[in-house]
């Protein structure tokens, strides 16, 4: 990532008598950056705020089982180590993917993570807990919070509070492993975060040309009263993967899709955007996903590397110009 600069000038007039005025000097001002903000492999980003500096979670690599960096602006990142350096009891380590953060207060955040789940042997959702948003997250469970083995396992969880507190997890099952529908599901969260509640309902599953055999990545965000279920769809390691969204009722539903399109895909400068997730930034929404370099989709070098879009609203229907490799505004 690197900044990118305007010319500005400013003019220096001396108080003596006589000086001659000097010739203008350019002041350089910043305007906007460069995607990706994270130039490495980065993939399942999620990004929270925590005491002025954010962070941000992606997919196990070589830099762990959660890798965690650092941002005071969202568009400079550091690297802060393994969020997550040890792994559950159920657990089979080496397939820790997607995680996700529910901030509980200034000395409380849960992780929602999935993971090869010993005695499935499919992937399955964990949580984890810790003091400091950089961790370490400790899961001391026996067993996982969900594990649908019978539906191919689940994956891609996500929190959502609710305006009056209440919280929720939604995540897929992994019905493409097996070959039968994905869905996302939605259920009640106990006040901790820690076990669920009530019943599983299945918003929506794919079932429109674009999303190929599965949709997944599921992000709710709440609007002007109004629930927006963002979700990816198609093949992951392909330029056919995008990002789409729902209208929904509440949290657990009903859903509706209201466009037969993806509303980010791939561009000249990105190719297979998704998993995404929205943040607020000084009144503009900007959606952080990861993406492939156009003539390395699907490669390991440099892999799915994370970017921002920002996302407008247009009579209430999100709108982004992306992806976008230079960006004219600073977040």
């Amino acid at each position: 990532m690197r900044l990118l600069l305007a010319a500005g000038t400013a003019l220096v007039v001396l108080a003596a008598c006589g000086t001659a005025e000097p010739d203008p000097v350019e002041e350089e001002q910043p305007v906007g950056f460069t995607n990706p903000v994270v130039d490495r492999d980065f993939p399942d980003p999620a990004v929270i705020e925590a005491g002025g500096t954010y962070y941000a979670y992606a997919t196990n690599s070589r830099a762990g089982n959660v890798p965690v960096m650092t941002s005071p602006d969202l568009v400079t990142w550091e690297p802060a180590g393994d969020s997550m350096p040890v792994l559950a009891p159920w657990v089979t380590g080496g397939r820790t993917w997607a995680p996700e953060i529910a901030v509980h207060g200034p000395d409380r955040y849960v992780l929602y993570y999935t993971a090869l789940g010993t005695a499935s042997g499919r992937q399955c959702v964990g949580r984890a807990v810790a003091t400091s948003p950089a961790g370490p997250f400790v899961d001391e469970s026996a067993e996982p919070l969900i594990c649908q083995a019978g539906e191919g396992g689940s994956i891609d969880a996500s929190p959502f509070t609710d305006a009056d507190g209440t919280r929720y997890l939604l995540w897929k099952n992994d019905g493409n492993a097996i070959g039968v529908d994905t869905w996302i599901y939605a259920q009640p969260l106990s006040p901790d975060g820690l076990s669920l509640v009530g019943t599983p309902v299945q918003l929506i599953k794919q079932d429109q040309p674009w999303e190929g055999t599965l949709v997944e990545a599921p992000f709710l965000w709440l609007r002007d009263g109004t629930y927006y279920l963002f979700y990816s769809a198609n093949a992951y390691d392909r330029a056919e993967y995008a990002v789409g969204y729902a209208v929904c009722e509440g949290p657990l539903g009903p859903c509706a899709k209201p466009s037969s399109s993806p509303i980010l895909a791939s561009s000249d400068d990105a190719a297979g955007p998704g998993h995404c997730m929205l943040v607020e930034k000084d009144g503009r929404t900007w959606m952080v996903h990861h993406a492939w370099p156009p003539d390395s989709v699907g490669s390991a070098l440099p892999g799915r590397t994370m970017w921002l879009t920002e996302v407008t609203w247009e009579d209430g229907v999100p709108v982004l110009d992306g992806p976008r490799a230079v960006v004219d505004v600073v977040p």
